[in-house]
C-alpha cells in the first residue's frame, strides 16, 4: 500500500517564473483590480478591468463640443525616496495629481486615468500600496481609474525599485478652452500654496539635504516640526477640482478666450521649469510676469534649501516651486475675490503679483 503519510510532490516551478517573471502571481493580484478600480469609476465607464483596453463612453459626459486634454508623466527620482522609506501610497497618489493639474489648468475635467508599474519583481505589497494611492487620488479628482500595465522585467531594475508613469485625459467644451492669450497688463497673479516639492526638484533637493547639509531621513527639519522624511514624502496636491469650481464661479463668458464676463485668463501648474520656467507658458508675448517672491510666506522646507543650499536666488526660482504649486492670471478687480473662494475652498491662495508691458518672461525684483 502507497506510504499515505509522505509528503506530496511539491508543484513544479514554471520556467518563466524561475528566469523571474511570475504570471500567475500577476493573475492573482490583478484578480483584485477589480474592487480597486470601482473605487475610483465614472458612469461612462463600460466594462471591466483585465481586457485589451479601457473603455470610456463619451457621449454620456453630456458636452457639446468636447475638446479631448491630455497628459502623461513620470514621479522621478522622488520614487528614490519612496524606496528608502518605503512609503509607497503617496508616490500613487503624486502621479495622478499631477497629471490631473496638467489638464485642469485649460480648464479641462479629468476623465480618466491610466497608470504604469515596471518592477523587476512583482512585490505584491509595494503594488497594492502604490495602487491605494493612486484610486484614491483619482476617487478625489472625480477621475475614472480605467486600467493600466504592470511589467514584470527581471534584471532591468534594481532590487526593491520600480517606475511609475501616469496618463490622463480630460474633457472641455471647445468655447470654454482656458489658454492665457487674453491676459494683459495690469491683470493680477494669484499663487496657490503648494504642499511641498511636489514631483520636482528632487535630484538637487536630496542632494542639499542627504550629500550637502549631511540630514537623515528621521531628522526634524530646521523651522518645523515635521522629519525631513515627513516634509519630502508628502504628496504633490489635486487643484484640479478648486480650477474648475473656479472657472465655473468667475468665468460666465460664453467664450473662455474672451474677457467679457470672465476673470479667470490662464493657469499655470508649477512643475518641472519651477516658477520662473511655468508661468511664461500662459503668458501673451508681449506681457512680463512680475512676482512679488516676499508676498507669501516661505515654507520651512524652502527655506533651508535658500539659507543653506548653496544655490543662487534665479535658480531656486528656476527649479522648485517655492511654495506656490499653482498661479492664476486674473483680472484685477477679481483677484481678491479668487483669493477668497481660494481660502474657502481650504487652499491657501495670496496675490503674488501682476503683469507688465514685456516679453513673455518672468521677473522677480
Amino acid at each position: 500500500m502507497p506510504d499515505k503519510s509522505a509528503a506530496k510532490p511539491r508543484k513544479a516551478t514554471k520556467a518563466y517564473a524561475r528566469a523571474g517573471v511570475d504570471i500567475d502571481l500577476a493573475d492573482s493580484v490583478k484578480n483584485d483590480l477589480n474592487t480597486t478600480l470601482s473605487r475610483a469609476s465614472r458612469p461612462e465607464v463600460l466594462g471591466e478591468a483585465g481586457g485589451f483596453g479601457g473603455l470610456f463612453d463619451l457621449s454620456k459626459s453630456g458636452y457639446k463640443e468636447p475638446v479631448l486634454v491630455s497628459s502623461v508623466d513620470g514621479v522621478g527620482t522622488k520614487l528614490k525616496l519612496a524606496f528608502a522609506s518605503r512609503r509607497h501610497e503617496g508616490v500613487g497618489r503624486d502621479i495622478v495629481n499631477h497629471c490631473v493639474n496638467d489638464v485642469a489648468v485649460l480648464g479641462a475635467e479629468p476623465l480618466f486615468f491610466l497608470d504604469y508599474i515596471g518592477m523587476g519583481k512583482l512585490e505584491t505589497g509595494v503594488f497594492q500600496e502604490v495602487l491605494s494611492g493612486i484610486a484614491a487620488a483619482c476617487k478625489e479628482a472625480r477621475c475614472a481609474l480605467i486600467g493600466g500595465e504592470t511589467a514584470q522585467m527581471p534584471g532591468f531594475y534594481r532590487p526593491g525599485e520600480y517606475d511609475l508613469v501616469g496618463s490622463v485625459v480630460g474633457v472641455v467644451e471647445k468655447k470654454k478652452v482656458v489658454t492665457g492669450k487674453t491676459a494683459q497688463p495690469g491683470d493680477k497673479l494669484v499663487g496657490l500654496a503648494s504642499s511641498g516639492l511636489h514631483t520636482n526638484g528632487y535630484s538637487l533637493a536630496t542632494r542639499i539635504f542627504f550629500n550637502k547639509l549631511r540630514f537623515r531621513m528621521d531628522d526634524r527639519l530646521p523651522g518645523s516640526r515635521q522629519t525631513v522624511g515627513d516634509v519630502l514624502m508628502v504628496p504633490h496636491l489635486n487643484y484640479a477640482n478648486i480650477l474648475q469650481g473656479l472657472f465655473k464661479e468667475f468665468n460666465r463668458g460664453a467664450k473662455g478666450d474672451a474677457r467679457t464676463n470672465n476673470a479667470v485668463f490662464g493657469a499655470a501648474h508649477i512643475t518641472g521649469g519651477g516658477v520662473t520656467g511655468n508661468i511664461p507658458r500662459v503668458l501673451p508675448e508681449d506681457c512680463e510676469a512680475v512676482i512679488d517672491t516676499e508676498s507669501w510666506p516661505r515654507p520651512p522646507l524652502f527655506e533651508v534649501l535658500a539659507t543653506q543650499g548653496g544655490v543662487s536666488r534665479d535658480e531656486l526660482y528656476e527649479v522648485f516651486n517655492m511654495g506656490i504649486g499653482m498661479v492664476l492670471i486674473t483680472s484685477a478687480d477679481a483677484a481678491e475675490d479668487v483669493v477668497r473662494a481660494c481660502r474657502r475652498a481650504r487652499h491657501r491662495a495670496w496675490i503674488i503679483g501682476e503683469l507688465t508691458k514685456g516679453k513673455g518672461g518672468v521677473s522677480l525684483p
